[in-house]
């Protein structure tokens, strides 16, 4: 199906009906909250795995929750009789959100999905039909103008994004508006922008039923929508999918391999005020005979630290087969199918990749003279919102670029919340063989340390400097308090690094 054969959108000008819609839904209970009251735990979880049957079941009564779940999130045809008390039908008929369809019912022209806020805002995700996470038409009714609502890969970025005040933000590749959304709520101006003219107007249509500011929307490739204009915040949840062609437009980049990753990165440096950060999800390839940390370094642009975690790595036939049965292929003729299969293990073998890694990129615009740039692989779980994680990783990483050790001794530190100590050893021994800290929040890491660095973690409290710890450290174990404070600068930077102290500023 071709991009023109799209249905057309609900009006943008209506304003009016938009308003009365939202206050409708409301009014309703069609909430995140009021669907799960409604629909209960599994049937509300087999909707996102696309499995409609237990709502259909849970929504077979005459409530008028349960017809605005059918009409907007499982596309049943509802008779208007049954949403006329609930909904100004005329007006949304009158305006495309609902069409009529047989004698006397009607229609959701797109899909409308609730979506709980960061602090309970009632939103709510305008999409294409069948084309939400757990969408009435699965994941085989994908064209390739279609306009995807909000999975796992937005939610992830929405997660991590850095949520202080700024005056400018810029949703990159917009889609459906979750990005924009949000940021709405903590900066002045946002722009939007994509590819695709039909997300622009989806875009607007979630931000006016959400209750949020209209954005300044953008049709275009990249950055050339913004010409050389500057911001304090650029998130993108990209079409990053390494793919043999641009078949759909929602996942391929259209260019060749990382190329837009790597461009998009490359290109944000410019583009940041200073102090700003760029927040990107990402596919990288691991290509035969290079070190793909290595690789991604060379795409952080100049005057930017960057903290980039890679968090699955898949190898290329099950890279292939994913997005092939994201699009539905495993469905289509199986000739068609392996031809489409063999298209994608012959672009990777052209270019040597043996490997796909997905993961987060972010970016602090800082034009420090020696730039931090961290790369690691964490596939181990976090705690979402990130977001705080953050923008504390990059305070901490200005704290240790402008103290020496020297003045590291003198400063004072503690403990950060949440972190408790695990001793491991044969039973009944002595003593551990080794101690590990370990964070029950945030990236949740672990790391091993000496007793003088488990010892020096415990008193961290903001009192006494980290040099006068060391110095009673060195005095209960009989060592000389001269060679300890030379020896464990080192491991107090690799836990402020990692966030298990924090300093006292």
């Amino acid at each position: 199906m071709s991009h023109t054969s799209l249905a057309p959108l609900p009006s943008s000008d209506r304003t009016d009906v938009t308003a009365r819609l939202r206050d409708a839904l409301l009014g309703a209970s069609f909430s995140a909250d009021g669907l799960l009251d409604l629909l209960g735990a599994p049937a509300y979880a087999a909707l996102a795995r696309s499995e409609t049957v237990p709502a259909l079941r849970a929504t077979r009564g005459d409530s008028p929750l349960e017809a605005l779940v059918r009409l907007f999130l499982l596309q049943q045809p509802v008779p208007r009789a049954r949403v006329a008390d609930v909904l100004p039908v005329e007006d949304c008929l009158e305006g495309g959100w609902l069409t009529r369809v047989g004698g006397d019912e009607v229609a959701a022209v797109v899909d409308v999905r609730p979506y709980g806020g960061p602090d309970g805002e009632d939103w709510f995700i305008v999409s294409d039909l069948g084309c939400a996470v757990g969408g009435a038409g699965g994941i085989g009714s994908r064209d390739e103008g279609v306009v995807l609502g909000v999975g796992g890969a937005s939610t992830t970025l929405a997660g991590i994004t850095v949520r202080t005040p700024v005056a400018s933000a810029l949703d990159l590749g917009t889609g459906s508006g979750i990005q924009a959304l949000h940021a709405a709520q903590h900066a002045t101006r946002v722009s939007a922008t994509d590819l695709n003219p039909r997300a622009l107007r989806i875009t607007e249509l979630t931000l006016a039923l959400s209750g949020a500011p209209a954005a300044d929307l953008r049709e275009g490739s990249l950055f050339e929508p913004v010409a050389d204009q500057k911001f304090d915040l650029i998130v993108s949840n990209p079409p990053f999918v390494i793919s043999p062609g641009a078949r759909l437009t929602y996942r391929d980049g259209g260019m060749g391999g990382d190329d837009l990753c790597r461009t998009l990165v490359q290109q944000a440096g410019d583009r940041l005020n200073e102090g700003g950060y760029a927040q990107f999800l990402a596919n990288w390839q691991h290509v035969e005979g290079e070190d793909w940390q290595d690789r991604l370094r060379s795409w952080v642009p100049r005057g930017c630290d960057a903290w980039i975690v890679q968090r699955e790595v898949q190898d290329v036939t099950q890279y292939a087969e994913l997005w092939l049965r994201d699009a539905g292929d495993h469905h289509a003729d199986p000739v068609e199918y392996q031809a489409r299969y063999d298209a994608w293990l012959d672009e990777f073998e052209a270019r040597k990749v043996k490997a796909v890694g997905f993961g987060w990129i972010t970016l602090r615009r800082s034009d420090a003279e020696l730039p931090s740039v961290v790369v690691e692989e964490w596939p181990h779980p976090v705690e979402q919102p990130l977001g705080d994680t953050v923008r504390a990783h990059f305070e901490r990483v200005d704290h240790l670029r402008t103290h020496d050790d020297a003045a590291l001794l003198a400063g004072h530190f503690r403990l950060a919340g949440e972190i408790v100590q695990e001793q491991v050893g044969l039973p009944g021994a002595e003593d551990p063989e080794h101690v590990v800290l370990r964070q029950n929040r945030g990236m949740r890491r672990a790391t091993k340390v000496d007793t003088v660095g488990a010892g020096f973690a415990g008193v961290c409290d903001g009192t006494l400097s980290a040099g006068r710890i060391l110095d009673a450290i060195a005095q209960l174990v009989g060592e000389d308090p001269v060679l300890l404070r030379d020896r464990t600068p080192a491991q107090i930077r690799l836990l402020v690094e990692q966030g298990f102290i924090e300093p006292v500023r």
